[in-house]
């Protein structure tokens, strides 16, 4: 059944056809499916109202400070003014089709950042021409790289106030690159912005009739416009052989060959393009759509999608008459819809009512609503070809990252890493019936982001609600409240534990006689701590039937519960074996009751005998910053009590530092780490054990753990 994905010889170019209610389907070499990046504020939001409304998709740009926007959607995007999930915006440009994925800039939802950049083929970084290049700007930058995805820049602002093309672009190439090549310049500044140059051709545009005019090139522009030339040809000039010996000669290469040449470098990411514009005037749009067309990737130009089948990769290439395969790159789920699959076709084709398997779960898919979305509005369409996206509803068990393909073709499509939760509270509903509309809630929240996590911790009874940070986990509980819920907000409290901190054998006795059949158990058991992480232990030697065999689980059973219910600090005991060596029995009033409570009654006895030492539960940590912060990061470890590792440097900058950590040092890290950084660093973090704590902070503990049990 695998046999016709991995052909990659051939891409489909019949044309276009219409799908149902108008909507035209491009062919695979005519769609761009490009994702706006950025750091928050920088105007991606406004861009891609600007790109809807200059497409004659909308009749007005909104704007994100009134709410009116087409893809800052729901209340909390609003309350806020920034984009806090990735949405979709199709349209139609040129006999193109543009599939936009506006993305959120704020750090804590970098993970929709990296969902966006799954699917698509180009990254438009969209750079405030006033702040400059900015920390998520460079932190989204290094994730494109590793993902190899080809990047545009758009410089955007520059009629603001203290605004400079130059200055940007100064910074642009220190932090991205001196490939980062302006093919664009902007003719006047601040208010007296009004136009852009195109440097591929000389030709100029000025939008004083608020739409792009042609004119001859400024010239007080002609000079820096000529010297970006150049130096754009020499940047991209080397990629053919032939052009580079005619170059060398004299002869410069034509504005087509020139755009052939950037488009193969574009695809390579060897080259980055620079424009510019105002999102909000809208000035430069036009510009960008145009030359996205004709400078970026179509799905197909950078190669095959490598894909596992039984473990082993396999090419699949971009083409319609292959095999369907398609991969969920996000879950939402509307008042009215239900869930609402997004989904990138990377081969073959799909019509309305065809079925797929999702690869994971096994559960065939029938694909009864095949949309093409402009935010929350979906047009039917009832075609689907290689390279596109389309909306797909009630795919109830299908989430985002699954992989849908034809029965019998059992292919995974590697997915994305995202962010791991590194922020917590702990909630619960103020009231007993609306627990059930709780969990029903953070089911759906989870489905929708999967950069959330919920989890309910049985030794401290709360339930943790964790995600990116601290914004993000507050979005969160604002959109359970709009959902109705009243909660109560908690920190979260460490789930210490114990051991006990010498062996020691005992006696545990349960009697009770209370008319009729009494209760008698007596069981003698030899306790000893065993090395951290090893669990729980339980073995028999008794000998001479002193307990019959079928009761002697039974002691173990007991054990273990009490192990659960803790010492006197009421911390889960844990790492310990048990050895029942003898005991007494009655031949009418032993049960198994009995001696479970024998067996919990001897640990209670070994804890007053030998005592327990408190363990607290411990992390490893992966800190990435700039290399200018080490220093002031292992500085701030060492005052959280933690082991490092070890560190590294990569070629971009960036210095990763490793180190096991106490949990209850790093609650709120994340938000420390970003104040530490200036908003550069980030941090993963995994459980990685328990160590003994010591007595000082052990003492302490045991007295919070004491108040809040009255």
């Amino acid at each position: 059944m695998l046999g016709p994905l991995v052909r990659c010889d051939a891409s489909w170019s019949e044309g276009n056809w219409s799908g149902t209610k108008g909507v035209p389907m491009r062919s695979s070499q005519q769609i761009r499916n490009v994702v706006l990046v950025g750091h928050n504020g920088s105007g991606k939001t406004s861009l891609a109202e600007a790109l809807l409304f200059r497409a004659g998709v909308i009749t007005r740009a909104g704007n994100v400070e009134k709410g009116s926007t087409v893809l800052d959607r729901n209340p909390e995007e609003q309350a806020r003014q920034q984009s806090i999930s990735l949405d979709v915006a199709s349209f139609d440009w040129n006999d193109h089709r543009i599939n936009l994925i506006d993305t959120p800039g704020y750090a804590d939802f970098r993970g929709e950042a990296l969902l966006g950049m799954s699917a698509a083929d180009l990254a438009v970084f969209v750079i405030d021409g006033v702040a400059g290049v900015q920390s998520q700007d460079e932190v989204l930058w290094r994730h494109a790289a590793e993902l190899g995805l080809p990047r545009m820049i758009f410089v955007n602002k520059l009629d603001r106030e203290r605004s400079s093309f130059d200055r940007t672009l100064a910074q642009v190439r220190k932090v991205f690159g001196s490939h980062a090549d302006p093919t664009e310049l902007p003719i006047g500044e601040e208010s007296g912005f009004h136009g852009v140059t195109d440097v591929l051709t000389h030709h100029a545009f000025v939008y004083d009739s608020g739409h792009a005019e042609p004119v001859d090139v400024p010239a007080e522009l002609a000079d820096a416009e000529r010297t970006e030339h150049e130096h754009l040809v020499e940047d991209v000039i080397e990629l053919d052989d032939d052009l580079l010996e005619q170059y060398l000669s004299g002869n410069e290469p034509s504005p087509e060959q020139l755009e052939h040449l950037l488009h193969d470098a574009v695809d390579r990411a060897l080259a980055f393009p620079v424009l510019c514009g105002s999102a909000t005037a809208p000035i430069g749009a036009d510009q960008l759509a145009d030359f996205i067309c004709r400078v970026g990737p179509a799905p197909g130009d950078r190669g095959a999608t490598v894909v596992e089948a039984a473990g082993e990769p396999i090419d699949v290439a971009v083409e319609a008459d292959g095999e369907p395969l398609a991969v969920v790159f996000k879950t939402t789920i509307d008042e009215f819809l239900g869930q609402i699959s997004m989904l990138k076709m990377l081969s073959g084709t799909v019509r309305v009512d065809d079925t797929l398997v999702n690869t994971r779960s096994g559960a065939r898919e029938r694909l009864h609503h095949l949309g093409s979305l402009v935010g929350g509005s979906q047009t039917q369409v009832d075609t689907v070809v290689a390279g596109d996206i389309v909306a797909v509803t009630k795919l109830a068990g299908t989430h985002t990252g699954d992989t849908l393909a034809p029965e019998g073709t059992p292919v995974t499509v590697p997915f994305p890493k995202l962010p791991s939760p590194v922020y917590g509270v702990a909630i619960a509903a103020a009231k007993q019936s609306d627990e059930d509309r709780l969990a029903t809630t953070l089911h759906r929240l989870v489905i929708e982001d999967p950069t959330l996590a919920v989890h309910h911790d049985d030794q401290t009874g709360q339930t943790v609600l964790s995600g990116g940070g601290e914004t993000h986990v507050r979005v969160a509980l604002s959109r359970i409240e709009r959902a109705g819920v009243q909660l109560t907000v908690d920190d979260v409290r460490v789930a210490y534990r114990s051991r006990l901190v010498a062996g020691t054998e005992v006696e545990g006795k349960y009697k009770k006689q209370s008319g009729g059949h009494g209760q008698f158990g007596v069981a003698n058991v030899r306790f000893e701590p065993l090395p951290l992480g090893t669990g729980f232990e339980f073995g028999s030697e008794v000998t001479g039937g002193a307990i019959p065999k079928n009761l002697i689980p039974a002691v173990g059973a007991g054990v273990e519960e009490a192990m659960a219910r803790g010492g006197p600090d009421g911390f889960r005991i844990v790492d310990l074996r048990a050895v029942c060596t003898g005991g007494k029995y009655h031949s009418v009033d032993s049960s198994e009751m009995s001696f479970k409570m024998a067996g919990s009654r001897a640990l209670r006895e070994a804890i007053e005998r030998v005592g327990v030492e408190v363990l607290e539960p411990v992390s490893t940590i992966d800190v990435h910053v700039p290399a200018a912060y080490h220093g002031d990061v292992l500085g701030d470890l060492n005052s959280r009590r933690a082991q490092v590792l070890g560190t590294d440097t990569d070629e971009a900058g960036v210095t990763t530092v490793q180190a096991l950590v106490p949990t209850a040092e790093i609650l709120r890290y994340a938000i420390d780490l970003r104040s530490l950084s200036g908003g550069s660093g980030s941090v993963e973090v995994d459980h990685h054990g328990y160590q003994p704590l010591p007595e000082n902070l052990a003492a302490r503990v045991r007295a919070d753990a004491e108040a809040s049990q009255q």
